[in-house]
């Protein structure tokens, strides 16, 4: 048993997230709008430690009318605790999870501990099989990813995503450095790739909308 995973992220024609300079301003104001009620029908939000550490994300909902009590579950996925102390998921905006490996400092640890809920999951890297698990028992049902990159790789790889929506901004980046919606090793056949059935597209402003079912998830929800 495990949450029903959307996997939400904005990138340019050419598939890009990010510049290589971090600069990450690609979809519009209509588009914020839709990804902010995706947090609130969503009963937790979460993000690797490198989206952490290159945005410093409120993750909370607040572009759309909203209450405090619509702010999801922050979950922030770091291996080795590098979250700062003060990082503004660590704020009293709304509850946070940090979950860290066994390899994690106990020092950094006990530190995050004094601000929020941190949980040991997995031995040299967070066991995102686990997590999941652990997530449902907390009551977890939906759970909306934002990224970045490598985690994206790894959940899709793992089975662990159920729909992607893409907003897919008309702009091209380009940049070998630059990141891309899916990075982490890749897969070394096409055959292997993770397939995708369309379910519904749509124009908001400039930006279009793709949502997409995945069809092979390895690891199923029941």
């Amino acid at each position: 048993m495990r949450p029903h995973v959307i996997l939400n992220a904005a990138m340019t024609l050419d598939g890009k997230i990010a510049t290589r300079t971090g600069s990450s301003e690609i979809s519009g104001p209509d588009d914020l709008k839709r990804v902010h009620q995706i947090r609130k029908d969503s009963g937790a939000i979460m993000v690797g430690i490198n989206t952490l550490l290159a945005d410093d994300p409120r993750l909370t909902v607040h572009k759309i009318s909203s209450n405090p009590l619509d702010n999801p579950l922050r979950v922030v996925v770091d291996s080795k605790a590098r979250t700062p102390l003060k990082a503004r998921v660590l704020n009293n905006d709304s509850s946070t999870l940090i979950v860290v490996s066994k390899k994690a400092p106990l020092e950094k640890v006990e530190k995050l501990r004094e601000k929020v809920e941190v949980i040991i999951c997995g031995d040299n890297r967070v066991d995102l099989e686990q997590l999941m698990k652990k997530l449902k028992i907390k009551g977890i049902n939906s759970l909306m990813l934002e990224g970045g990159s490598t985690l994206n790789f790894s959940m899709l790889k793992h089975g662990l995503i159920d729909e992607l929506r893409v907003c897919v901004a008309p702009m091209v980046v380009g940049g070998k450095d630059a990141k891309t919606l899916v990075d982490g090793d890749g897969f070394d056949f096409m055959a292997d790739a993770v397939k995708l059935e369309l379910k519904k597209s749509f124009n908001l402003g400039k930006d279009l909308i793709l949502e997409y079912a995945v069809l092979d998830k390895l690891v199923k929800k029941e």
